[in-house]
C-alpha cells in the first residue's frame, strides 16, 4: 500500500452557512447562472452574492468553472479503471509517479488507494485499441509501475462529475 507523508486533509475546511451552501449548489448545477439570477435564488442582492463568490473562490472552495462535455459525442466513451501497484512506495517514488501521471491526458482521474493496490486510475479513450496503446506506451512506462489490472466499464450508470456538499 502506498503511504504518503503529505496529509491530504491538511487544508482547513472553510465554514459555510446556508447561503454559501445555496450559492455552491446553484453554481454546481449551473455554472453559467447570472449573478442576478443567483442572487434571486438565494435571497440576497447582487453585491453580497458577488462578495461571497469572491470569498469562496479565494478560499479555494470554488476552484473554477467549466463546461460538462459529452464523451460519447466526442468519441471518448471508452472508460477503463486500472488498479496499479508500484515497486517502490517511498515518498520520492510517489512524487515521481504523481508527476508523470499528470502528463498523460487519457488518465482522467488518479487516486492513491489504501488497500491491496496503490493507485486507481480512470482512463478514457476512444476504444479498446486506443486503450491498449495508452496502456502499453504510457501507463506501463510510468515510474515504478510493477503491476496493473484493468476493468473496462460497460455502462456509466451514474457519473455526476460534481461534489455533494456535506451537511
Amino acid at each position: 500500500m502506498a503511504v504518503s507523508t503529505k496529509d491530504a486533509g491538511a487544508r482547513d475546511a472553510i465554514a459555510l452557512d446556508r447561503i454559501d451552501r445555496a450559492i455552491l449548489a446553484a453554481l454546481a448545477a449551473d455554472g453559467r447562472i447570472s449573478v442576478t439570477d443567483l442572487a434571486a435564488r438565494v435571497g440576497l442582492s447582487k453585491t453580497p452574492v458577488q462578495a461571497r463568490m469572491r470569498r469562496l473562490e479565494q478560499a479555494g472552495v470554488i476552484r473554477g468553472y467549466r463546461a460538462v462535455l459529452d464523451p460519447v459525442r466526442l468519441n471518448a466513451a471508452h472508460v477503463a479503471f486500472v488498479e496499479l501497484k508500484l515497486s517502490d512506495t517511498r515518498e520520492p517514488a510517489l512524487r515521481a509517479f504523481n508527476r508523470a501521471v499528470m502528463a498523460v491526458p487519457e488518465i482522467e482521474e488518479c487516486h492513491m488507494i489504501a488497500g491491496g493496490f496503490d493507485y486507481l486510475l480512470k482512463v478514457r479513450t476512444t476504444d479498446i485499441a486506443a486503450y491498449r496503446r495508452v496502456m502499453a506506451d504510457r501507463i506501463s512506462t510510468l515510474p515504478h509501475v510493477a503491476a496493473t489490472s484493468t476493468y473496462v466499464a460497460m455502462e456509466a450508470v451514474k457519473d455526476a462529475g460534481s461534489v455533494i456538499l456535506p451537511d
